[in-house]
């Protein structure tokens, strides 16, 4: 059994706290810790990204790679190892998990994490989950080695129209939505869209109001629940228009560094500058805004070492530097104070991420800091509930 400083880390069976559903800490999944046909074709036999996570080296004096899994890596289609980690951060206040959903025309990649790791699991059959809809396909080279590579490349758009979306909606409702650990929000079903630029873009207004309005008029007909639709990163040119297009919330999955300023970004600063923007996404959606935290940012692993001639771009910059789990926690209070007064009925306020390594945002205890990031997360539950 592991430990820390002495300290048991498995979880304990315990009775769960009665915190204040008006406010939920949901985190997003991801779902790629394990070997797929498609990576297997792109790099070979089995590979992961644990390779790029343990083979990245400091690049910069005080960089903090790699970053080392303290429960050691583990393949997430395993429901005992995704059971102790569910546990693990259900017993530190987190109360959903948001495992991103990767769907292009029917094709899904991933989908073993969520169906057979989680909801395999004794623990994620009865844990609070929900989908984001990951409307991109997996990157075909990790790491990243040409300088003149686009950030995103065509071929990993997902295209889609309105009887898509109909299908992937009816597709969701049957086999996640009516389970009865869904999340709900005001009693409809939670799902949100990644890239809810793309998504509006690529369909256009008309063809994206009528996708959602088939979506819902299709579930209705069949006795279902409504769907809460949630946009995720709206840029400048769609977000006044999510409102009409039918959307009910505006999210963020990584809010933290500014992607068009220098290399190295101090947290607290970044951290607190983007809870500023906050209400400002609010008043420009015409949307309630459910925040968005991460404990970092540093996707270097992901990127090859290029030294000093890095691209200024992801995956090599920028990187967040002074992370730390006290500075989390004070990030967290501010997102559990302002879901609070802003919110939603029954809303959440999400952490990006659980678990994404090669991208340096993870609540999973690490060598760093143990169950530092966990910890956190459940000091500021708790100082939320003794404000009740």
């Amino acid at each position: 059994m592991l430990a820390v400083h002495g300290r048991r880390i498995e979880p304990r069976a315990r009775a769960r706290r009665a915190y204040d559903a008006r406010v939920r800490i949901a985190a997003y999944v991801y779902p790629g810790w394990h070997p797929t046909p498609e990576r297997d074709a792109s790099f070979h036999q089995g590979f992961t990204e644990w390779e790029l996570v343990r083979a990245c080296k400091p690049r910069f004096p005080g960089h903090a790679q790699p970053r080392v899994p303290l429960l050691g890596e583990y393949d997430d289609r395993d429901p005992r190892e995704v059971g102790r980690r569910v546990a693990l951060a259900l017993e530190h206040g987190i109360e959903a998990f948001v495992y991103g959903f990767f769907w292009c025309r029917g094709k899904r990649v991933f989908q073993d994490a969520l169906d057979q790791g989680f909801l395999g699991s004794a623990e994620g059959r009865s844990a609070p989950f929900a989908v984001m809809w990951a409307n991109r396909m997996p990157r075909r080279v990790l790491p990243v080695a040409r300088l003149d590579a686009p950030v995103i490349e065509d071929e990993r758009l997902v295209p889609a129209d309105v009887g898509d979306f109909v299908t992937l909606v009816e597709f969701l409702e049957a086999r996640y939505f009516s389970r009865h650990n869904y999340v709900c929000i005001d009693g409809r079903s939670y799902f949100s869209i990644f890239d809810s630029s793309f998504f509006v873009r690529e369909l256009g207004r008309d063809a994206a109001t009528e996708a959602l309005r088939r979506a819902r008029a299709a579930l209705r007909a069949r006795g279902r629940r409504d769907v809460h639709f949630a946009a995720i990163e709206p840029a400048r040119d769609v977000i006044a228009h999510l409102r009409e297009i039918g959307f009910d919330s505006v999210t963020n999955y990584v809010l933290l560094p500014d992607w068009k300023g220098p290399f190295h970004q101090d947290y607290a600063t970044e951290a607190a500058r983007r809870a500023a923007s906050w209400p400002e996404i609010a008043r420009a959606a015409g949307l309630p805004y459910m925040p968005s935290v991460s404990p970092g940012w540093d996707a270097s692993p992901r990127g090859a070492d290029f030294g000093s001639a890095r691209p200024t771009k992801y995956p090599w910059s920028p990187v967040v530097i002074g992370e730390h789990p006290e500075l989390f926690r004070e990030a967290l209070e501010r997102a559990l104070a302002f879901a609070r007064d802003h919110g939603p009925r029954d809303g959440l306020v999400f952490i990006a991420s659980l678990n994404e390594w090669s991208e340096g945002h993870t609540l999973e205890p690490d060598t760093r800091f143990g169950l530092g990031w966990l910890e956190s997360v459940r000091a500021a539950r708790d100082k939320l509930a003794a404000q009740r």
